[in-house]
């Protein structure tokens, strides 16, 4: 499917940008792939990554999109490929030359930049500083000149349409705003490829929009581009080429056009969509006293004069654009953002003075965004992850006993199907997929009567997406309240019972799931009430 035609090429690139194109082939045998991997192998202990995989962009300027199940090797082949993973063995080729990077550094100096899927930016620095971080400062007489840096970087900020201050400090951005600051990083360096894993993760409609826009005239200028989403629309938007692993192995790989959604699928994991397990409710909340009431609940910033309840045995939705305040909704439920007016109860109980400490003993639990940076430890264990919420209310002198307890933990593992090792394995050596289970089920093992969730399955695969949902209808049917904040319309429309939309920090409407559509959810969103 050839898209080329839909978006016309943003303007002209900064010099910086330009750059790539004008090198051409490089010092590249003619005729050569741009990037090939060729039999790659990597071990992590006991885990088996990769398994002789393979990858192929064909030509300057292609869009190659890289899909897979968690744990199905992706991280590691781009790990490889940007330097940060050494391979056991296998070859990377650049334009027909045999390549091996040491170190990140050695990749961008080959030509290969990359966004990962967790945001990496130097928050305490400016957005001038974040887009030519280190050495790349423009410098004149051997001191920083920082007006010809952030004119540098404003030209970059405008090619793709972002009206971002260039001296603010990047601590201070959303998350998306953030994740838009690390791509004009990667596309100001002087790339001939550019991966992108999971890039519109955090990304309104309109910023994916101008993120494909930047993908298409860097392809126009010869940059060629590794994607890698979980969204199928986005594939068959975006992509010229498709490559499929599965369990550490290439098992299928062509143009876009030679797939739909049902072969992509079928080839992730090994068997029809049709047959990826999904649930329907049996329930949609108890009536009685709400698991949560929320009484005139504001911040003075994001959130105002907010009303809202949640039932027992109920699911409801917050829909909402970046910047509606629906994820400042439900840090101020947790308590981990200050309150400055209004009251919440958890079955008809007041949580004065709310904090996390005091969310928790109340029976609160909160699966936030950012896995990577607030959802798990990802120097710890699994085992530690897991007991990590329910320890934390314990005597100190309990917390050992606890942990021996703990060992029983095999069947939250097996009721998650958490794939690792062993308990013992560190969660950092997991897949997005699995990391995201383990901050979810660290809650779990707590049992709470309030469950709190922002972004339940970003950058997750269809099977885990698919097990998750299933995962909290079981707990909603067993009567636990949850909340859940998302940006995917889609995903609320089929795991809600009601979905609330925000607009600008409040709820603008509430509608039931079945009277809400994809079309509705983004016209209210977007502040049209009619």
């Amino acid at each position: 499917m050839d898209t080329r035609g839909k978006y016309a090429p943003g303007g002209a690139a900064p010099a910086v940008v330009a750059s790539a194109a004008a090198k051409g082939g490089g010092a590249g045998r003619a005729g050569a792939p741009v990037l090939e991997v060729k039999g790659l192998d990597k071990r992590f202990g006991g885990v088996h990554a990769l398994r002789g995989a393979t990858l192929s962009l064909t030509r300057p300027g292609v869009v190659h999109c890289l899909v897979g199940e968690n744990g199905s090797g992706k991280s590691t082949m781009l790990g490889v490929l940007s330097g940060q993973v050494q391979p056991d063995a296998g070859e990377v080729r650049l334009e027909g030359e045999s390549v091996s990077f040491g170190h990140p550094p050695a990749a961008v100096k080959a030509g290969i930049a990359m966004v990962s899927q967790e945001t990496a930016v130097a928050r305490d620095l400016s957005v001038a500083e974040n887009i030519l971080l280190g050495a790349r400062l423009i410098r004149r007489h051997g001191r920083i000149d920082w007006a010809a840096t952030r004119r540098r970087a404003k030209e970059v900020l405008d090619w793709l349409k972002l009206d971002y201050d260039v001296e603010a400090k990047v601590g201070r951005l959303r998350p998306d705003q953030q994740q838009m600051v690390e791509i004009a990083r990667a596309v100001s360096i002087d790339a001939k490829v550019l991966i992108l894993d999971e890039p519109t993760s955090f990304l309104s409609e309109d910023e994916v929009e101008r993120l494909f826009q930047a993908v298409r005239d860097l392809s126009s200028r010869g940059v060629s581009t590794i994607f890698v989403s979980h969204r199928l629309p986005e594939l068959f938007e975006i992509a010229d080429e498709l490559t499929v692993l599965r369990d550490g192995s290439t098992v299928s790989n062509g143009p876009i056009g030679e797939y739909d959604s049902g072969r992509i699928v079928h080839d992730m994991v090994g068997e029809p969509e049709s047959e990826i397990v999904r649930t329907h409710r049996t329930g949609s909340g108890v009536a009685g006293v709400p698991r949560l009431r929320v009484e005139g609940l504001g911040d003075g910033l994001g959130v105002r004069a907010t009303d809202l309840e949640v039932a027992p045995a109920e699911i409801v939705g917050v829909a909402g654009l970046a910047g509606s305040g629906r994820s400042e909704l439900l840090e101020l439920i947790f308590g981990a953002r200050p309150m400055a007016a209004g009251s919440i109860f958890i079955d008809g109980e007041e949580l004065s003075r709310p904090s996390p400490g005091r969310a928790i003993a109340a029976g609160i639990g909160f699966v936030p965004a950012e896995r990577k940076a607030d959802g798990v430890v990802l120097t710890m264990s699994v085992l530690d992850n897991l007991t990590m919420a329910h320890s934390s209310s314990l005597p100190w002198w309990r917390r050992p006993q606890r942990r021996r307890q703990a060992e029983g933990l095999a069947q939250t593992m097996s009721t998650l199907r958490i794939k690792a090792a062993s308990p013992g394995s560190l969660v950092g050596t997991l897949s997005g997929g699995n990391q995201q289970k383990v901050a979810l089920g660290k809650w779990l093992v707590n049992n709470p009567r309030l469950l709190l969730l922002e972004e339940p399955t970003r950058g997750v695969d269809v099977r885990a997406k698919a097990e998750i949902h299933a995962l909290l209808k079981e707990l909603a049917d067993q009567g636990m309240g949850l909340l859940v904040s998302s940006s995917e319309n889609e995903e609320l429309l089929g795991l809600c019972d009601r979905i609330l939309v925000m607009y600008r920090g409040e709820i603008v409407s509430v509608l039931t799931a079945e009277a809400a559509s994809e079309i509705e959810l983004a016209r209210l969103s977007g502040g049209t009430s009619s």
